[in-house]
């Protein structure tokens, strides 16, 4: 069975529960992000943040309100990060998350590129810096427990499940009370599918969520692969270059001499 998530953000009231467990669980450590203007906090995804709530203010005719949303890596059934992942690192498992093999990574951030939800993360504070991001508690579902942010949720805004019965309980949601939900389930045909869904009190774009269409991103995948050949050769064709003119530096220096 694949497990995948619904996020019902009628029911989260941004306690940011599910950021404390995930931060514990994964032995993160904690960052202030909070500037003015903005309640996010932290504001991005980093080495120590795999997964966080936003705050969203929305106007409804004279009415001001707000929306939570949590965001994290949505696991997709056709991750463009695996596929343009040149040594294996990253893979998708039947169970639904897509893990990280760190001893795999060279570093070369080609998951950044191609991610639609700009997920990954390169550790810039580490001298040989790879890739973190959000692995769906893989390690916590093969011992048959909960992912820690939905385990954490109080409110039961998260549901792990079947991703088919999800979408059968999503759609279920949105009938029984059209007044309350958009008629939407984010992530059920985004990119190819996601295993990370949401049902919403107001439609996606107001909460920052990208627009996308329906097919995967196997287009960036090779367009990033096929780019590859392109920057070697003009990367050695630089540094090639860039030795020539030291040497012939040193050579005239050494004449002059």
């Amino acid at each position: 069975m694949s497990n995948a998530v619904l996020v019902d953000l009628v029911r989260c009231m941004g306690c940011r529960g599910c950021q404390v467990a995930c931060k514990a669980w994964n032995d993160n450590t904690a960052e202030i992000g909070h500037c003015l203007g903005s309640y996010d906090n932290p504001p991005r995804f980093s080495s120590d943040t795999f997964t966080m709530v936003r705050f969203t203010e929305i106007e409804q005719g004279q009415d001001m309100h707000w929306v939570f949303n949590k965001i994290q890596c949505m696991h997709c059934l056709h991750p463009a990060c695996v596929s343009v992942c040149t040594v294996g690192a990253l893979e998708k498992t039947p169970e639904g998350p897509v893990i990280y093999h760190s001893e795999k990574c060279i570093g070369c951030r080609y998951c950044q590129y191609a991610c639609p939800f700009g997920v990954p993360t390169f550790e810039w504070e580490e001298m040989l810096g790879l890739i973190r991001k959000c692995t769906f508690c893989a390690d916590r579902q093969d011992e048959g427990m909960e992912p820690a942010c939905v385990k954490a949720c109080s409110t039961d805004a998260l549901m792990l499940g079947d991703r088919e019965t999800l979408i059968t309980e999503a759609r279920r949601r949105i009938a029984a009370r059209p007044e309350k939900y958009v008629n939407h389930v984010y992530g059920e045909h985004e990119v190819g599918g996601t295993s990370w869904m949401y049902i919403s009190p107001v439609h996606f774009d107001q909460l920052g969520f990208p627009t996308l269409g329906e097919e995967h991103p196997t287009h960036t995948s090779e367009a990033v692969l096929n780019s590859t050949p392109i920057t070697v050769v003009a990367a050695v064709a630089a540094l090639s270059g860039l030795y020539h003119l030291t040497k012939r530096r040193d050579e005239n220096k050494a004449e002059e001499g």
